[in-house]
């Protein structure tokens, strides 16, 4: 009988010990978003009715998700700990990169595939970094390649690398993504000036 009992003693207490270890599994991670340049008169060139689109942004595996790099060597990365995007990066730069041109007040029409537009220009985007680099005083780096590609005879009009840096200021998550939103600001817009300067 005292086996029975210390046996469904044991049992108890490694079903508690499994309850207390799936809840420490199942943390809440921080959750963070970012946000487009507030941009507005940027070039007195006009644009009249053209209408661009910007494709969807492709990357590496690494960079292609929900995680937050984090860089602490040449080929050493790791993810921010308790920290996740939105969405997907792509997606989240994408958006905020069609917000960017919107706000520049000289394109008939901005969209993503699939909206319907009578495209002129297509921006084709390759997010090369975006991370933390760890490997000194910590800072955020942004790296984002960009082709300006004529949609009516498929030729490539421009092509341009933008890199972007902030450093990180105070601790926590929330520094990290404050520097990252920092450089990704100054990124995006540079890239809608130049994008106005060559089509």
């Amino acid at each position: 009988m005292r086996a029975l009992v210390n046996s469904r003693t044991t049992i108890a207490a490694l079903l508690m010990a499994l309850s207390v270890s799936a809840c420490a599994g199942t943390k809440k991670l921080d959750t963070f978003d970012l946000s487009g340049p507030s941009l507005s008169e940027t070039s007195s060139r006009k644009h009249g009715s053209r209408q661009i689109l910007i494709a969807a942004p492709s990357a590496l595996k690494a960079l292609d998700g929900e995680n937050v790099v984090v860089r602490s060597g040449p080929n050493a990365i790791s993810f921010l700990k308790g920290a996740q995007w939105s969405d997907r990066l792509p997606n989240i730069v994408q958006t905020r990169l069609v917000q960017a041109f919107e706000s520049s007040g000289r394109f008939g029409g901005v969209g993503r595939p699939g909206e319907g537009l009578a495209i002129d220009y297509q921006v084709i985007s390759n997010i090369r970094t975006f991370d933390i680099d760890a490997s000194g005083k910590e800072t955020a780096v942004v790296e984002i390649a960009i082709k300006i590609l004529n949609d009516k005879n498929g030729t490539v009009r421009a092509t341009h690398v933008f890199r972007s840096t902030s450093p990180v200021s105070g601790q926590g998550n929330a520094a990290y993504v404050t520097a990252l939103n920092h450089a990704f600001d100054s990124a995006a817009g540079d890239i809608v000036t130049w994008t106005l300067s060559v089509i």
